[in-house]
């Protein structure tokens, strides 16, 4: 596999839930914002990829995790990028590693390798910080009354950040 790398991606899953994600914010003394919840835990289920050189992304919303799943998302990434050498690198969830993928990628080996980070080093994963900054600017201290209203925010904020890639290169990638 001596080709060129085209396509170094980040990939990685997260749900946002409904319940409400509390963090630190300032409030004046004697009038703490209060945040309803209704804890029904449900959610938005995503998978995505995080090209390193050009700040795109692909997002994909799902109703589960599973490796059926995870496959059909690899089939979408090599139509997204239909030409070239890609490089995913993922976590180590159990469906990255099923079975069912196997065919699969011994038939698009020569397209498609995945590198698999260390165990318990989400740091190492550039998609960890897109859900980070994507939780910070449509959950934190916010209340929706359904998770349609989440959902809504979420496709929001995915469409508006794809077309800032500089933005997303500068506060996701390293520059060498």
């Amino acid at each position: 596999m001596n080709e060129e790398i085209a396509h170094l991606l980040f990939e990685d899953e997260s749900m946002i839930r409904d319940y409400q994600a509390i963090q630190r914010t300032w409030f004046l003394k004697g009038r703490q914002r209060i945040i309803p919840t209704f804890g029904k835990h449900k959610g938005v289920k995503l998978l995505g990829i995080l090209n390193y050189e050009t700040g795109d992304i692909l997002c994909t919303e799902e109703e589960r995790y599973d490796a059926g799943v995870f496959l059909a998302f690899l089939h979408k990434v090599l139509a997204y990028y239909p030409a070239g050498k890609i490089v995913m690198i993922l976590d180590n969830a159990r469906i990255h590693h099923a079975k069912l993928l196997h065919p699969f990628l011994q038939a698009n080996r020569s397209r498609l390798e995945l590198v698999f980070l260390p165990a318990y080093s989400p740091q190492l994963n550039l998609m960890e910080g897109l859900w980070k900054w994507l939780k910070e600017s449509v959950i934190h201290n916010v209340f929706f009354p359904n998770v349609q209203k989440i959902t809504l925010k979420v496709r929001e904020f995915i469409r508006d950040i794809s077309h800032r890639q500089e933005e997303i290169i500068d506060r996701l990638c390293v520059r060498l």
